[in-house]
C-alpha cells in the first residue's frame, strides 16, 4: 500500500516511459499524465510489489488557484487477490503570501480491487526553502479499522553539475490493536540527475526493527531504488 515525494518514491531498476502535459491558453487549467516501469514499488519503506518490478501511471489536473486532483495506479503483490492499487486524490496547494512558506492539504482514497483494503487518508504539509514537514491520518489505516498517522520530514538540495540530493525520515504511528507494534520508523536518501531528456535516480531506503515485526524482513529491510523517468 502506497508515497510523494514522494516517494517517489525502491531496490532494482525503474524505467519510465512517457509523460504528457497540457495547459489552457489563459493558464488557468493544466493536465499531465505519466507512466513508469519500476523495479519495485515501495511505500513508506515497505515493499508493495513483493520485491518485484511494478508499472505505474498517473493523470493529474491543476488549476491556477492551487486546486488539484488526480489518480495514480500501480500493480501490487500481497500474495492474495489484490493485484493493483488505484489512488484518487484532491487537494489545494499554495503559499502564505510572500512568506516563502508553502502548504498542501488534501484527501486521498486508496483502493485495491480484489480485496477489501480500501481506506481514506487526509494529509497536510508545510514547506520552506529545502525542507518540508507533513502529516497524514486515517481512521482505517491499511484497511485495519484502526487509526494510523504518518509523520514525515523531507529535504531536497541542488548539487553541482545538475545533480539533486533528496532525503527524509518518517514515523508511522499505528494502533497496536491491529498491528504487532505501535509504529515504525523509515528513512531514505537519494541522488538524481536529468540527462538527455531523462531523469535518473538512485535511492536507498530502510526501516527499523518494528517494521520487520509488522511486515517481515523481506518487505521492510534496506534496499536501493533505481529509476529512469521522462516527462514532456
Amino acid at each position: 500500500m502506497k508515497t510523494s515525494l514522494t516517494l517517489m518514491m525502491a531496490g532494482g531498476l525503474m524505467m519510465s516511459a512517457s509523460a504528457m502535459a497540457w495547459e489552457s491558453q489563459d493558464g488557468q487549467h493544466s493536465t499531465s499524465a505519466s507512466v513508469a516501469l519500476s523495479s519495485e514499488y515501495v511505500w513508506r519503506g515497505i515493499s508493495q510489489s513483493d520485491e518485484d518490478p511494478a508499472i505505474s501511471g498517473s493523470f493529474d489536473y491543476g488549476h491556477s488557484s492551487g486546486f488539484y486532483a488526480g489518480a495514480w495506479a500501480s500493480n501490487v503483490d500481497y500474495g492474495d487477490d489484490a493485484s493493483s492499487e488505484i489512488d484518487i486524490y484532491a487537494g489545494f496547494a499554495s503559499e502564505f503570501g510572500d512568506s516563502g512558506i508553502g502548504y498542501d492539504v488534501g484527501v486521498l482514497r486508496y483502493m485495491f480491487p480484489g480485496e477489501d483494503y480500501n481506506f481514506n487518508e487526509v494529509y497536510g504539509s508545510l514547506s520552506y526553502s529545502i525542507f518540508s514537514v507533513g502529516v497524514a491520518h486515517s481512521s482505517d489505516a491499511l484497511g485495519s479499522g484502526e487509526d494510523g498517522t504518518y509523520y514525515s520530514l523531507d529535504a531536497g538540495y541542488d548539487l553541482p553539475m545538475g545533480f539533486s540530493l533528496a532525503g527524509g525520515v518518517g514515523y508511522y504511528d499505528l494502533d497496536d490493536d491491529a498491528f504487532a507494534e505501535d509504529g515504525y520508523n523509515n528513512y531514505y536518501v537519494g541522488v538524481s540527475k536529468e540527462f538527455a531528456g531523462f531523469g535518473f535516480d538512485i535511492t536507498y531506503t530502510d526501516t527499523d526493527g518494528d517494521a520487520e515485526d509488522i511486515f517481515g524482513d523481506d518487505l521492510s529491510d534496506g534496499r536501493f531504488i533505481f529509476s529512469i523517468s521522462k516527462s514532456l
